[in-house]
Parts: structure tokens; C-alpha cells; sequence
């Protein structure tokens, strides 16, 4: 694997965190909304499925 691959791959690993960890804050937040692991889980469900659709063009 390429040097150029692995930053990409590292880089998305650390936007889907930030995107799953702030989820989780603004729920912690507002705890009439949902659960914030639910939250933070549901994030990285939606980031998943997004990678692996534009992976499968």
C-alpha cells in the first residue's frame, strides 16, 4: 500500500472519530435528544456506509 493511501485512510479514520466523538458531545449536551453512544455509533454508521458506497464506484 502506498504512502499516499495510508495518510488518506488515516485521515478519514480521524474525521469519522471527530464526527462521532461531537455527535456524542452535543447529545451529551441536550440528553433529551438521545442517547450520546447511540449517537457516536450512529455517526460512524452514516460515515461507513458513505465510504463504502463512494469505495464501490
Amino acid at each position: 500500500m502506498s504512502t499516499l493511501a495510508l495518510l488518506v485512510a488515516l485521515l478519514l479514520v480521524v474525521v469519522v472519530v471527530l464526527l462521532a466523538v461531537g455527535a456524542a458531545y452535543v447529545v451529551h449536551r441536550h440528553p433529551s435528544w438521545s442517547q450520546p453512544l447511540g449517537a457516536a455509533f450512529g455517526a460512524v454508521a452514516v460515515m461507513a456506509t458513505l465510504v463504502g458506497a463512494i469505495l464501490a464506484r
